[in-house]
């Protein structure tokens, strides 16, 4: 196994370069725990490791710190001392959301991955509105989507295929295709992208038969696949850590939990991006400042009222543009906050370096 195997390019070779010193060495984290993390070196040894105090120091928020699939420099320890990760690389790509909950922090999913395979079935789990969101998180992150239309031998072909035909249509730059994990169909397209030096991440709702096709492409019982309700469609979290595979064929695979909620984290200019033929729409309102709620000459309202525009895909549409608003105005209280803090925080350093110049001045006798 070597760097390259790893998916080491000439981008991180020359980011290692700006920051390494003698005797660090480039790694790639493959596991975290609460505690540390896992890495493979140039050889293939795994090696574990725990953040510097310094990196830890410079981070802006919890995004900023080392994440699997990041690529960073390690100091190696003697025989009894830790080895320490001293700086986290650029990365080249970034798959991430919005923390669950109210926090108004990021939370990375996975980095450096170049496909994001999202997994879903024509059944319970089909859900367009929950698509746009993953379109626009992996529009954002930079990386390749591809979705499977999963558990195909339990719905029939017609339903099938409309699900795949609607995600294509929402969706013209993924590549979606029908497999059947439980039936070994459609491993051969997961191959076919999984070539040397290559990541993929598989992300998708609890139960959609993801740990199932990660069994396979391992050719083993890596992970323990749990039971789905029949009713709900939904199945316990089979996967409980995030963690990158070196496939035994070739690529590497980070596997994620079910993921409950696909919360935004992006900004305006991708979800513009991620829903063009809306906003091509708006151009055509009669007034810049249309609300697109009962105002005269509004384009969008025309257009679902004739059929040209879906009116669930516009309310999806409306609803992600009130997240991004609220997650925006979270951030700008959060950095107010931070900086507040911050000045506080100067001003105590200040008056304590003040303090202690005076005693010192007073221990001397000095006026």
């Amino acid at each position: 196994m070597t760097l390259t195997t790893l998916g080491w390019t000439d981008f991180f070779e020359q980011a290692f370069k700006q920051v390494a010193k003698e005797a660090w060495l480039p790694g790639r984290l493959i596991r975290e725990t609460k505690i540390n993390f896992s890495a493979l070196l140039d050889d293939g040894e795994e090696v574990e490791c725990v953040v510097g105090g310094k990196l830890w120091h410079d981070a802006g928020c919890d995004a900023d710190l080392p994440a699997v699939g990041d690529w960073v420099a390690i100091e190696l320890g003697g025989d009894e001392d830790e080895h320490i990760i001293r700086a986290r690389l650029p990365r080249k790509t970034c798959f991430s959301r919005k923390a669950p909950g109210k926090s108004s922090q990021e939370q990375v999913i996975a980095a450096n991955v170049d496909i994001v395979v999202v997994v879903t079935d024509a059944g319970a789990d089909f859900n367009l509105r929950r698509m746009e969101r993953y379109f626009t998180l992996v529009a954002r992150s930079g990386a390749q989507p591809v979705v499977l239309v999963n558990k195909a031998d339990l719905f029939d072909q017609k339903q099938n295929e409309e699900a795949a035909r609607q995600i294509r249509e929402l969706m013209p730059g993924a590549e979606v295709w029908i497999t059947s994990a439980t039936q070994h169909e459609g491993l051969e397209v997961l191959r076919k992208y999984l070539k040397e030096g290559i990541t993929l991440t598989m992300v998708g709702s609890s139960g959609v038969g993801k740990s199932t096709l990660v069994n396979q492409l391992l050719g083993e019982e890596w992970l323990w696949t749990g039971e789905v309700n029949e009713v709900t469609g939904k199945g316990r979290h089979t996967t409980v850590s995030r963690e990158l595979v070196v496939l035994p064929d070739g690529g590497m695979l980070v596997d994620n939990p079910g993921i409950r909620e696909v919360q935004m984290w992006t900004d305006e200019e991708t979800l513009r991006d991620s829903f063009a033929d809306v906003e091509e729409l708006t151009n055509e309102c009669k007034f810049r400042d249309c609300k697109h709620q009962g105002d005269k000459g509004c384009a969008i309202e025309a257009a679902v009222k004739e059929g040209r525009l879906n009116a669930r895909r516009y309310e999806g549409f409306l609803r992600l543009d009130e997240e991004i608003d609220e997650l925006s105005r979270r951030r700008k209280k959060r950095q107010m906050i931070v900086e507040r803090w911050g000045k506080r925080n100067s001003k105590v350093k200040a008056r304590n370096l003040d303090d202690r110049i005076q005693l010192e001045r007073d221990e001397r006798g000095e006026l």
